[in-house]
Order: structure tokens, then C-alpha cells, then sequence
């Protein structure tokens, strides 16, 4: 079962957008890194309906299940990559979901 993390994300005011940029590049390279972490994408906010609450990132992982998630969580790739991203977020949410189909 196919379980997806997502992350939404307001960098701090004064994180450049050059380390905005480094940052997502060391995101997107955990895919390489972390077995179980089988996909990432990421977008900025292009809403118009401002309902954003201020976040501006949506960052998405894809893993095979949540035994996956928990292996990516206390990955040592993870763990020294969350180290830095980290203090460079004013805000953040997590949500961890299985998606479900209508019928």
C-alpha cells in the first residue's frame, strides 16, 4: 500500500533563495539516498484563493507503506538532512496518508 508524506512548508524571511534552492536540492537527493523513500515532488503555492495560511512549499514523498516512513525518519541521511532544513522553516506541517480511491 502506497503511503504518501507530505510536508508544507513557509521558509524563514531571511533564508536567500539561493539556500531555498539548496535546500530542495538536498530534499530531492534523499530519493537516492533512502531505499524506502521511492518518489519526491515539490511545488511553490500558485493558488488564488489565499487560503494558505502563509506556506508557500509542498514538498511529497512517496514510500511503500509506514514501516517504510519510519525507516526514512531515522535514516542517518534524513536525520542530518532535517538538521538543516529544519531551522530554515518559520512553519511546518507533516501529514502522512494512504490515498484512497472513489468508487
Amino acid at each position: 500500500m502506497a503511503v504518501k508524506h507530505v510536508l508544507l512548508a513557509k521558509f524563514k524571511e531571511e533564508v536567500s533563495p539561493e539556500a531555498v534552492d539548496d535546500l530542495i536540492k538536498g530534499y530531492a537527493n534523499l530519493v537516492s539516498l533512502i531505499t524506502p523513500m521511492k518518489a519526491f515532488h515539490w511545488g511553490r503555492d500558485v493558488s488564488i484563493e489565499n487560503l494558505h495560511q502563509g506556506f508557500t512549499h509542498v514538498f511529497e514523498s512517496t514510500f511503500d507503506g509506514v514501516e517504510g516512513i519510519a525507516e526514512y525518519i531515522a535514516h542517518p541521511a534524513h536525520v542530518e538532512f532535517a538538521n538543516k532544513f529544519l531551522p530554515a522553516l518559520e512553519k511546518v506541517i507533516v501529514i502522512d496518508y494512504a490515498p484512497t480511491a472513489v468508487n
